[in-house]
């Protein structure tokens, strides 16, 4: 049970970076230094062991980063002690007293945990909600001595024991729930329960020395630095990039009229007269923007491509780069690379589909960049030049 219960918190521990970038999120946090947090707290424990072993005194340490809204990961330091006092006292099947007690034994303890907001998670953000109700789990470690061994003599009925105080290290897992009251966007009361299975601290004298379960309840106070701080994926300046569409139209629109104009010209000059027709530099749509994190082209980006293909066909003797950006505030420097030939490459493909000649274009990739027009998402672009 021991091992299905690590394996499957590992899973959900695990499974936090997985889900985030499979499910579609309103909300990120847009820079590493947001949405950190430390918390302390206090309570008590119980060793459930044939019942509640005497209640003792828990006090716990944390730190961690809201991902999202729904996710978040924490690690936490506890511990102070344990107490057994309260088992069947038989040595396996042989129901044999090993008649031991023991008090407040002291152990440290280092939890992993994945986070869920359950209410988020179905209700939605809302940076003004009171109440949040969440979930956690993942792998532990707890620090002790050795603990008890039996020594094979036994005194009347009770087996002996021989307690050894050599530090070991045991390894397990927990789980449990969490209610938040956030006081303000910086400051959160929370209250907390904890179940988790790990090897006994007391050794042999225990009952259940492989998997022995603790039960534990805590009050803490959590302070998030600069408070939460989460950003909208859509927040992007749809009227700003609009405007650079319309822009680019107008701008093919003269552009279509000086080459009819020129073509006009041709078609009625007479033979004998040599006129110098001065070139026109056409231009054309020459910016196709994306969203953060993607190479898709939206409905805009089709209608640009489109308009840049007409200038490019009608004007078969010039060569185009298409170069590809990506916002450096953004991802690392190797996945803004990659990120920035993929859109090149998508726009260069959509070119080609629309009957452009592929000896007059070349692709390639930059990278991430900044300030290319005053805003970190107008880098997120391809560039027909």
């Amino acid at each position: 049970m021991k091992a299905k219960f690590l394996t499957l918190s590992i899973l959900l521990a695990g499974s936090c970076v997985l889900a985030n970038a499979q499910e579609k999120k309103n909300y990120y946090t847009k820079k590493a230094s947001d949405n950190i947090f430390v918390g302390v707290g206090i309570g008590g424990m119980s060793v459930l062991n044939g019942g509640l072993n005497t209640p003792t005194m828990n006090f716990n340490l944390q730190i961690g980063k809201y991902i999202t809204p729904t996710w978040g990961v924490r690690g936490e330091v506890s511990g102070l002690w344990q107490s057994l006092d309260n088992q069947d006292n038989s040595y396996f099947d042989k129901g044999t007293n090993s008649e031991y007690h023991k008090y407040c034994k002291k152990f440290g303890e280092i939890n992993l945990d994945a986070m869920l907001n359950l209410t988020t998670l179905f209700g939605g953000y809302n940076p003004n909600r009171v109440v949040d109700f969440y979930l956690f789990a993942g792998p532990t470690m707890n620090l002790s001595s050795k603990g008890t061994e039996f020594t094979g003599g036994m005194v009347g009925d009770a087996y002996q024991l021989a307690a050894n105080d050599d530090v070991k290290a045991r390894f397990g897992a927990t789980a449990g729930l969490g209610l938040g009251f956030n006081l303000n966007q910086k400051l959160a009361l929370n209250v907390e329960g904890r179940f988790g299975v790990t090897p006994s601290i007391f050794g042999d004298a225990s009952d259940c020395r492989k998997a022995e379960a603790t039960a534990r309840v805590n009050v803490g106070l959590t302070y998030t630095f600069g408070g939460k701080k989460f950003a909208k994926v859509s927040d992007i300046d749809e009227d700003a990039i609009n405007a650079e569409i319309n822009r680019y139209r107008s701008e093919l629109a003269q552009a279509q009229a000086d080459l009819a104009n020129c073509k006009n010209s041709l078609a009625n000059m007479k033979p004998e007269v040599k006129e110098v027709i001065k070139e026109i530099q056409t231009a054309g749509p020459r910016a196709i923007f994306f969203k953060i994190g993607s190479a898709r082209l939206d409905d805009y980006g089709k209608v640009n491509i489109q308009l840049a293909a007409k200038i490019l066909k009608a004007n078969p003797d010039k060569k185009y780069k298409v170069a590809g950006y990506c916002d450096k505030a953004t991802g690392s420097a190797a996945y803004n690379q990659k990120l920035s030939e993929k859109r090149a490459q998508v726009v260069y493909d959509a070119l080609i589909a629309e009957g452009v000649d592929k000896d007059q274009l070349e692709f390639v990739g930059f990278g991430g960049t900044e300030n290319m027009f005053s805003k970190n998402y107008l880098n997120r672009v391809v560039i027909l030049e």
